[in-house]
C-alpha cells in the first residue's frame, strides 16, 4: 500500500478530497464506519495482511497482468502506439478482483459473517462472490432486474459461487436502484455483514480503501511500461461509472505532468435527461448514497436516471476524487456514446482478437479517436478493464445483424 505523492495524499481524516467525499450517513452507521477506517488504517500497514493479499494477488488472481501493444490496431489507426494493461485477464474477468479479495479479507479479520453488495454488469458481483468462497464467507449480492436480464452469464456464475443473487425491480430496475437496495440490507445488521462497496464511491472510508487496493494497476504499469518502450506513456485512457479501474490506472501517474490523462463517461443515446450517465461532464456537486460528489441530478437535488449500454457505468454519481481531480484540471474527462463503445467493441475483437467489456470498450472507442490526432512517437496507455463474455449475447441480440451480416463481415468501419 506504497503512499502516493502530493495528489495522492487525500483524503483527509474526515474523507474528504477537497470538497467531495465525507459521511453522510445515518447515527447508527457513524461508529460503524469508524471502526472499519480503524480496522483498515491497521491492516494495510500489517506485514502479515500486506503478504497473504500479495499471494493471493499473484498466485489466484494471476498479477502482474500484462501490457500488450495492439500493433495491428496501432497501424490500422496510423498515429500513435496503443498499449493495453490487461485487467481482463484476471481471475474473474476484471479489475474489480483486486479490491474484492482486500475488502474480503478485512471483514474476515474484523469477525463478519456475510459480504453483501451491489453489481450492475455483474463484474463486482462476480470477483465478491469468488473471494467469499475462498475466504468462507456468505454472500449477497443486489442486482437490478434490468441488468439480470442482460447479464445473465454473470448471474449464473455468481450462483455457482454460492451467492445469493438478489433481484431489486425499483425505479429503472439498474445499478443505481442495486445500491439503494444494498444499502437498506446493511443498515438492517451492519454488525456481522460487510459491505463491499463496488467502485470508489461511498462514504469514508470506501473511496479511499478501494482506491488502495486498486492502486497495484498503475504501479504495475509504470514498470511495464517502461521496460516495455523506454519511456512512462504520453496518454492514459480508462472509463468512468464510478471509477475504481480508472483511480486504478491514474493514481500512480497524477505527479507526472507531462501525463494526459482522460476518463471516458457513457453519453449512451444522447444528453437528453435518463439518456446518458455523463456525470463529470453534465452533473454538479451534490449528495448520493452517503458521499458527496458530482451528480446528475434533478431542481431539488434528487439523482437523475441515467442510461448507458454498459452496466457497470450507469450511475448518476461518480468516485469523489475523481470529482476532485476534475476540479484541479488533472483529469479531462470525454464521453462515448451507446454506438461508438459497441462499434470500438467489434474493432478490438476484429483487429487484435481481444473481446473487451462493453465497458472498457468505452476507453477503447475514446482512444481511437484521440490515437488519430497524435503523431506516431506518441503512445497511449489504456486500462482494458474487463472481458466481454458477459456482453456477447446482449451485443449479438441488438447488434449482431449489423456487424456479423450472413454474408460476413466487410471492412471498414468506423477506423478505416
Amino acid at each position: 500500500m506504497e503512499a502516493s505523492k502530493k495528489l495522492n495524499n487525500t483524503p483527509d481524516l474526515n474523507g474528504y478530497f477537497g470538497e467531495y467525499g465525507g459521511t453522510f450517513v445515518p447515527d447508527q452507521l457513524r461508529e460503524i464506519l469508524a471502526e472499519i477506517t480503524d480496522s483498515y488504517l491497521q491492516i494495510r500497514e500489517d506485514p502479515d495482511f500486506i503478504s497473504e493479499l500479495a499471494s493471493l494477488y499473484r498466485h489466484y488472481v494471476g498479477r502482474p497482468s500484462p501490457v500488450y501493444h495492439a500493433a495491428t490496431l496501432s497501424k490500422k489507426l496510423g498515429g500513435a502506439g496503443i498499449y493495453f494493461k490487461r485487467e481482463d485477464l484476471n481471475h474473474t474477468g476484471a479489475h474489480k478482483i483486486n479490491h474484492c479479495l482486500g475488502e474480503a479479507l478485512l471483514a474476515k479479520r474484523m469477525g463478519k459473517k456475510k459480504l453483501i453488495a451491489e453489481t450492475g454488469a455483474g463484474q463486482h458481483g462476480v470477483a465478491l462472490a469468488t473471494a467469499a468462497a475462498i475466504t468462507g464467507l456468505a454472500c449477497d449480492i443486489y442486482m437490478g432486474t434490468v441488468d439480470i436480464e442482460k447479464e445473465h452469464p454473470n448471474v449464473t456464475r455468481m450462483k455457482i459461487l454460492g451467492a445469493r443473487v438478489i433481484p431489486v425491480s425499483d425505479g429503472l430496475a439498474t445499478l443505481k436502484e442495486a445500491v439503494d437496495a444494498a444499502f437498506r440490507a446493511y443498515l438492517e445488521d451492519p454488525l456481522t455483514q460487510f459491505y463491499a462497496i463496488g467502485s470508489v464511491v461511498g462514504p469514508h472510508p470506501f473511496p479511499m480503501m478501494v482506491r488502495d487496493f486498486q492502486q497495484v494497476v498503475g504501479q504495475e504499469a509504470i514498470g511495464q511500461f517502461t521496460q516495455l518502450t523506454g519511456a512512462l506513456p504520453d496518454n492514459l485512457v480508462a472509463c468512468v461509472g464510478g471509477g475504481s479501474n480508472a483511480i486504478g490506472l491514474f493514481t500512480a501517474f497524477l505527479d507526472e505532468p507531462s501525463i494526459k490523462i482522460y476518463g471516458v463517461e457513457p453519453s449512451g443515446r444522447g444528453f437528453k435527461d435518463g439518456d446518458h450517465a455523463a456525470t463529470l461532464s453534465l452533473g454538479k456537486p451534490g449528495i448520493i448514497h452517503g458521499f458527496k460528489c458530482y451528480l446528475l441530478q434533478d431542481e431539488a437535488g434528487d439523482p437523475l436516471p441515467v442510461h448507458s449500454i454498459a452496466s457497470g457505468l450507469d450511475y448518476p454519481g461518480v468516485g469523489p476524487q475523481h470529482s476532485y481531480l476534475k476540479d484541479l484540471g488533472r483529469v479531462r474527462y470525454e464521453t462515448i456514446s451507446d454506438d461508438e463503445a459497441v462499434e470500438a467493441f467489434f474493432v478490438l475483437s476484429r483487429l487484435e482478437g481481444i473481446i473487451p467489456a462493453l465497458e472498457s470498450a468505452h476507453a477503447v472507442a475514446f482512444t481511437i479517436k484521440l490515437a488519430r490526432t497524435l503523431a506516431r512517437d506518441k503512445s497511449i496507455l489504456v486500462n482494458l478493464s474487463g472481458r466481454g463474455d458477459k456482453d456477447i449475447d446482449y451485443v449479438m441480440k441488438h447488434y449482431g445483424r449489423r456487424y456479423c451480416p450472413p454474408n460476413g463481415y466487410s471492412w471498414p468501419m468506423s477506423t478505416g
